[in-house]
């Protein structure tokens, strides 16, 4: 057993079991029937199984990079030159997405809104009427610029019926919170390896209707990310790879698969980190910090945290932090001071416990 020389307190990369990270020790070929039928496959059918799917109707395809690269290779090969696509961002990663159209030269509208405010049923119906021929949307289900969590329920009743493509991005919420992604309409939801799973990074996922992804043939601007490619070629090759996967990286998710199962499913996993939201803001409350977000705004996944006094210096918190076993993330907000922890991960009520006793001590030494 090796030991942690801290807790990552992070939206991902996280705090990962000990049993992950030794599942990354040994070597796999990419050619390898043990490898491409044995693990991927079952990591292809094992993720659509946990979202409650039918491999007739949905499928998957595993990509290479960092959760961006899902994001981009999926607008990237959906959204054809005819096509009209909407974003709604209330963070940096939604904004992210209208930066990828801008590369991609794609028809996009983005309407941007405050990072504290969530992407209302009411704002996307708006946008839709002031901007007709939409024939895609995207959105952010989990905006950890802040720790806002969208309501994709109510959006999905407004998008119901109207033939508009869906993309998700739920890079830190799937296999944390339950999305009922049939039920939703939803089309394609893009997660990572590193956030809800708690694997380490090194791919991304896609969760993509069969006959839209099928539509997509031809459309990608890209090679290497070209999901329609690396789809078709994992369902021919038996889960090979277009190009060299990340070996290593696909092992240790096989495991933190067989763990989520293990733990009690989607449902088990989004109740532990709802209990380690709240053992973290009882902690931070009683050593004199306020949450950015009211309560009903708030994601299980990350918490954004205000500045307690104009004297504060989040450097030197940091760096006391991480002597004492824990690594934060700096604030991402652009019109307050704030600092975020992470409540997702191989963490555990306790360790919150241990967290916000060690920022008491420090606030009243």
């Amino acid at each position: 057993m090796t030991k942690r020389n801290y807790l990552l307190l992070t939206p991902g990369p996280l705090s990962t079991s000990e049993s992950v990270k030794r599942a990354m020790l040994q070597d796999w070929c990419t050619w390898d029937k043990d490898y491409n039928e044995g693990v991927v496959t079952v990591i292809r059918r094992k993720l659509l199984e946990i979202a409650g799917l039918d491999e007739k109707e949905y499928t998957t395809v595993l990509l290479q990079g960092s959760g961006t690269y899902g994001v981009e290779a999926t607008l990237g090969a959906t959204v054809r030159p005819e096509d009209k696509l909407l974003i709604v961002a209330n963070g940096a990663y939604g904004k992210r997405m209208a930066t990828i159209a801008d590369y991609y030269h794609l028809n996009y509208v983005l309407v941007s809104l405050k990072e504290t405010e969530l992407v209302t049923p009411e704002i996307v119906v708006r946008a839709l009427d002031e901007h007709p021929g939409i024939t895609h949307f995207s959105v952010v289900h989990s905006e950890t610029t802040t720790g806002l969590l969208n309501p994709i329920e109510g959006i999905a009743e407004v998008l119901r019926g109207r033939g508009i493509t869906w993309i998700v991005d739920a890079m830190s919420s799937f296999g944390g919170i339950p999305i009922d992604i049939r039920g939703l309409g939803i089309d394609f939801l893009i997660s990572s390896a590193n956030k809800c799973i708690q694997g380490v990074p090194g791919f991304t996922f896609i969760i993509a209707r069969r006959e839209k992804l099928e539509a997509c043939k031809g459309v990608a601007r890209s090679l290497s990310l070209d999901i329609y490619a690396q789809w078709e070629e994992m369902e021919r090759g038996h889960g090979k790879w277009r190009f060299t996967s990340p070996t290593h990286v696909v092992r240790a998710f096989f495991q933190a698969l067989k763990e989520l199962e293990e733990e009690g499913g989607i449902e088990a996993r989004y109740i532990r980190y709802c209990r380690n939201h709240r053992a973290l803001v009882e902690g931070m409350a009683a050593a004199g910090f306020r949450t950015l977000l009211s309560p009903e705004k708030q994601s299980p996944i990350i918490t954004s945290f205000l500045y307690p006094d104009a004297a504060f210096s989040f450097t030197e918190f940091y760096d006391a932090l991480k002597q004492r076993g824990f690594v934060i993330y700096p604030g991402k907000v652009s019109d307050a001071d704030t600092f975020r922890i992470g409540t997702i991960g191989d963490v555990y009520p306790e360790d919150f416990q241990r967290l916000t006793k060690e920022i008491r001590d420090m606030r009243e030494g």
